[in-house]
């Protein structure tokens, strides 16, 4: 009986391990990023973080491959991650991978900064957009602004502030050797598994013990949402869209029924503000084109000699001067955009208008009224009525006095059908 009672307190106590353990179990979650960082990456990130919160796993590791990017969305994801309450650790990899420009700040923000062998870091000098060089006080105080942050970052994380100033004052970029001994990065992995061992038993400061034994890997894709903003989240690029959703709305309207203009700029249109939720956009500049297109519509209906139209042309440029207000250039619109567009959506509307102006006063062409003033022929002497041969049809008509046949006549009016024409001369035509 004893030795049967000893058998199941046993049988319990391993049980009861396997079942601690199973509910014990840790969770990494792992995104990849290896592209340039946009507002869609700072999207994808941020919410990455938010589902391992709310998930509570153990740790979240970021594999990184970036050429650089936008720095408003670099400053986002720094920030995400500065506040995630989940271990975010960023491993620049696979091997031949970099964490260049905007990446520095985001690998140096990490808790656990890793490289895999053969990557780099390095070379932050900001750059405007296209990649072209900004100059004279601006450089000075983005640059200062940038530097400011870095250093901040890389204190607060226990890492070698002067190298990261060095980074971006002067381009630095350094080997994962390199970057070990300068005290720049934590580790160095040869995969995710390597990465995940070497965590194991990690102490965190303000985040307690990695304890990674067995833990299970659960990699986080993009969403279709994600891509899509990825793909358009650039400023360039969703002021273009803006820009022919605007023009083939204001198509559709100025002539009903072409459905297709309609359905592009619709959904051109919604793209255009999908982007604009991630971007630092003005208010006062979408109202400025807005009012813009609202000129343009009144040039239809309004004798302005023009006026309107140049109105309009003000409105859009300064608009789209004002429509992002990021604070470094990467955030605003390149001249190169801008002027080609503001050229071409402003002739496009005020040609629109002028067409649909000049059908307006013009005389019809077709149907009823388009006969009023026509030359005709009496074929049927008119006494008071008769047939008359007008734009190479036979008509029911009227005249005031009595007109014998073969008598030219001009259509003066057209009355249910019937036309009321008069004599052009008393000649008759043989």
């Amino acid at each position: 009986m004893k030795a049967k009672l000893l058998g199941i307190a046993a049988m319990m106590f391993f049980l009861l391990i396997a079942t601690q353990g199973l509910a014990e179990q840790s969770e990494v979650y792992i995104i990849k990023v290896a592209d340039a960082i946009s507002p869609g990456t700072a999207d994808f990130i941020k919410n990455s973080i938010k589902t391992a919160e709310e998930k509570a796993a153990t740790v979240i590791i970021i594999e990184l491959d970036t050429p650089g990017g936008l720095a408003e969305s670099m400053r986002l994801i720094v920030q995400n991650i500065l506040s995630s309450k989940v271990p975010v650790v960023v491993f620049v990899s696979p091997s031949g991978a970099r964490a260049a420009s905007a990446g520095v700040m985001i690998t140096m923000a990490a808790d656990v900064a890793a490289m895999a062998p053969g990557t780099n870091i390095g070379a932050a000098h900001p750059v405007g957009a296209g990649g072209k060089d900004i100059d004279g006080a601006m450089s000075e105080k983005i640059i200062n602004d940038m530097v400011a942050q870095a250093k901040s970052v890389a204190e607060q994380r226990g890492r070698n502030a002067q190298w990261v100033e060095a980074a971006i004052r002067e381009s630095v970029s350094v080997t994962e050797t390199e970057a070990l001994k300068e005290n720049i990065i934590d580790l160095i992995a040869r995969d995710t598994d390597d990465l995940i061992k070497q965590l194991n038993g990690r102490v965190l400061k303000d985040k307690g013990v990695l304890n990674l034994a067995n833990a299970k890997k659960v990699v986080l894709e993009e969403t279709l949402r994600t891509k899509i903003l990825k793909t358009i989240s650039n400023p360039n690029i969703a002021y273009i869209l803006m820009m022919i959703g605007l023009a083939g709305l204001y198509f559709e309207l100025s002539h009903p029924g072409a459905i297709f203009p309609g359905v592009i700029g619709g959904i051109a249109l919604i793209l255009a503000f999908f982007a604009m939720q991630t971007l630092p956009v003005n208010y006062a500049g979408i109202l400025l084109i807005l009012l813009a297109i609202i000129f343009f519509i009144m040039e239809m209906k309004i004798t302005s000699y023009g006026l309107l139209s140049v109105a309009g042309m003000v409105s859009l440029v300064l608009g789209s001067l004002m429509l992002f207000e990021g604070s470094t250039p990467d955030m605003k619109l390149s001249l190169h955009v801008l002027l080609p567009t503001v050229i071409l959506i402003s002739g496009f509307f005020v040609a629109i208008a002028s067409l649909v102006f000049r059908a307006q006063i013009s005389k019809p062409t077709t149907g009823s009224m388009g006969l009023v003033g026509e030359i005709g022929v009496v074929k049927k002497a008119l006494k008071p009525e008769g047939k008359v041969f007008v734009h190479g049809e036979l008509w029911k008509a009227r005249a005031k006095e009595p007109l014998d046949e073969n008598v030219k006549v001009r259509v003066v009016k057209v009355v249910n059908l019937i036309l009321e024409v008069e004599s052009v001369d008393e000649g008759v035509i043989a």
